[in-house]
């Protein structure tokens, strides 16, 4: 297969795997008050959604998703790699949770 080919493939797994987890975070969310729904959380200092998802877009041109994808399969990953899938973990966790995809 060439690069482009496995480039498309692993940038479209990229893409289904970010809507997945995005559609999972909307699935739960049935709004504030007796749901247990904390509510947005607040970026630190200095951080913004447009900043959080540049990095997000960069790391997806990078294929790091498919390393989240093996990490959470139980695949051993190479500390680099690990590092990478848990960066973009922690990245994915603040987008959500401050509700910069609503």
């Amino acid at each position: 297969m060439s690069g482009n080919g496995r480039r498309a493939r692993a940038y479209s797994g990229a893409v289904a795997v970010t809507l997945a987890v995005l559609l999972a975070g909307c699935a739960g969310n049935t709004g504030t008050g007796t749901s247990g729904d904390p509510g947005p959380q607040s970026l630190s200092g200095g951080e913004t959604c447009q900043g959080i998802r540049a990095n997000l877009n960069r790391m997806d041109r990078e294929g790091v998703p498919s390393l989240v994808e093996q990490q959470n399969n139980g695949k051993k990953l190479a500390a680099p790699q690990k590092a990478k899938a848990d960066l973009y973990n922690q990245l994915l966790d603040k987008y959500l949770g401050a509700r910069c995809h609503v």
